[in-house]
């Protein structure tokens, strides 16, 4: 198994000028190398670098400027030079898939704020010793720094990520050889439906509250939101203040990520500890959560019909606040560490299917909240319906699996 560990970082008011220093000098490669892949498109014919011939130059680049690239771990910077290359390779990607190229743009210092190490030993060491308190991480050119380490690692180290989130740094670890920590067998199968007006909702009947972190900070946010565009745009980005106003942001944003990541984790945890099977609709959020395209108006040219993109805004946000992938990611992994069996099924119609009869018709969601079949009359809380119809429709995809 492959497993990854996220740990503070305590570094020294030395160390953490160090840390940003190392960032820096990052960032200023990355966009070295993306100049360069720029410049050679647009003047040699339209021929692109590969990563092979970046790499290649590191040494020179390292012995013009031995004080500030010099410093740093060679691999580390080969690291970020692979990064560019695989945001070029989806470009071209994209681009003979006829989708949206998103052309690889310049990074601020504000905005790059990870540095990989490839390989444990190569300007980076963990330190391997039992689990306790005075961990440290051997990074080079920043020095020893002191690590929390509120867990045991487990597996072979492969790849050490330092990662800044506000004015936090965190050790990112990337192990393998995780061996799994099955547990005890329930003989419990469950299907689950996610949703708006509850988190989940079970094919036994149980309903997992939604907690809306977004909507709970929504009044918090706005007032920082606001307080931040009362700065002219002469001034931003130039006094204090406004960088202080940035950073409260930031930090409200982190704050609803980490409780949702928290709720996320502690749900699976519930479902993965009770049940051996746990099936759950294949969603496709990203298109759930797309924008409905404009409506011309064919009798007045240059005008528009309304199309419900204010209404579908609303759900958008909904949708993107309760955190359906992440939720489902994270159960998918738990299941694979504790030997349990997840199961992804067709969504479609199961909150209009009626489990007792199998007759499909839209009329058969009465409401949001309410279901009745309109030929048997079989009435039910339409999640607790849906939830059940995707534990039955697992069947099936066993029964053809196997």
């Amino acid at each position: 198994m492959i497993r990854a560990y996220k740990f503070l970082l305590r570094p020294t008011a030395r160390q953490e000028q160090a840390l940003g220093g190392m960032l820096r000098d990052h960032c200023s490669l990355y966009n070295g190398a993306l100049q360069e892949r720029r410049d050679a498109y647009q003047h040699s014919s339209k021929r692109t670098i590969q990563y092979g011939q970046q790499s290649a130059q590191l040494k020179e680049i390292r012995a013009f400027d031995s004080e500030r690239q010099g410093r740093w771990s060679f691999s580390s910077q080969q690291a970020t030079l692979r990064r560019l290359d695989k945001a070029f390779q989806a470009f071209f990607r994209r681009v003979k898939a006829g989708q949206s190229p998103g052309y690889p743009r310049f990074k601020g210092v504000g905005h790059f704020d990870t540095v990989i190490f490839p390989k444990d030993g190569d300007g980076c060491r963990w330190d391997s010793t039992p689990h306790h308190a005075q961990t440290r991480v051997r990074l080079q050119g920043v020095g020893h720094v002191r690590v929390h380490q509120h867990r045991p690692v487990q597996g072979r180290v492969k790849t050490i990520s330092v990662k800044r989130e506000g004015n936090r740094w965190y050790a990112v670890l990337a192990c393998d050889n995780v061996p799994a920590e099955e547990l005890p067998s329930t003989g419990s199968n469950i299907g689950i439906d996610v949703g708006i007006a509850h988190f989940l909702t079970t094919s036994d009947g149980e309903h997992v509250a939604n907690p809306r972190f977004l909507q709970a900070m929504a009044d918090e946010l706005a007032e920082a939101q606001r307080h931040l565009a009362t700065f002219p745009k002469r001034t931003r980005q130039r006094t204090k203040r406004h960088r202080a106003a940035v950073r409260k942001i930031a930090k409200l944003h982190r704050r609803i990520r980490r409780q949702r990541v928290d709720f996320h984790h502690k749900t699976a945890r519930v479902l993965i500890t009770d049940h051996d099977v746990i099936v759950h609709e294949q969603l496709n959020t990203v298109g759930m959560t797309k924008s409905p395209a404009p409506k011309a108006d064919p009798e007045q040219p240059g005008s528009f019909l309304p199309n419900g993109a204010a209404a579908k805004t609303g759900l958008n946000r909904s949708i993107l606040d309760a955190g359906w992938a992440q939720f489902l990611a994270i159960l998918a992994n738990k299941a694979e560490s504790a030997g349990r069996l997840t199961v992804s099924v067709d969504p479609r119609n199961t909150s209009r299917t009626c489990p007792r009869c199998g007759h499909v018709a839209k009329e058969n969601r009465v409401t949001q909240a309410r279901f009745q079949c309109t030929t048997c009359g079989f009435a039910a809380n339409a999640d607790h319906v849906g939830a059940t119809n995707v534990l039955n429709r697992a069947g099936l995809v066993l029964c053809a699996a196997a």
